[in-house]
């Protein structure tokens, strides 16, 4: 089975699997946090949703202005919400966000993909 190369995998693609550690897409795995945009799949090296910042998310940010509409956060195995300050700048940036915990998430990703949404996806790892 192939792995997530050099941090990045161009694509939509849905979430396969997800658990142990890592997740399956597009006939690959990949161990840890993904952040899944319109342009493709990154690998993200945070463990926790608390380690996302406005930081983690500049590839988000960098998208094409309406790319993206909505966030899915998925923080983990339990509901962990952004901070203040992210959704502020979500906000900012016209991206509203729904946080839950990562298998919800991965469900509500998979589910808006195939509607053709404009949607991104936070998912950490559990």
């Amino acid at each position: 089975m192939a792995e997530l190369g050099r941090g990045f995998v161009p694509g939509r693609y849905r979430i396969e699997t997800y658990g142990g550690g890592g997740f399956r897409f597009a006939e690959m795995s990949h161990r840890g946090s993904l952040l899944a945009l319109p342009s493709g799949i990154h690998a993200l090296e945070a463990v926790a949703a608390a380690e996302i910042d406005e930081a983690t998310l500049a590839p988000l940010f960098d998208e094409s202005a309406g790319a993206v509409e909505l966030l899915i956060f998925g923080s983990g195995e339990n509901l962990r919400p952004p901070s203040a300050a992210l959704r502020a700048r979500l906000k900012q940036a016209g991206i509203m966000v729904e946080a839950m915990a990562t298998g919800a998430a991965v469900r509500t990703y998979n589910m808006l993909l195939d509607e053709d949404r404009r949607v991104a996806a936070v998912l950490i790892v559990v």
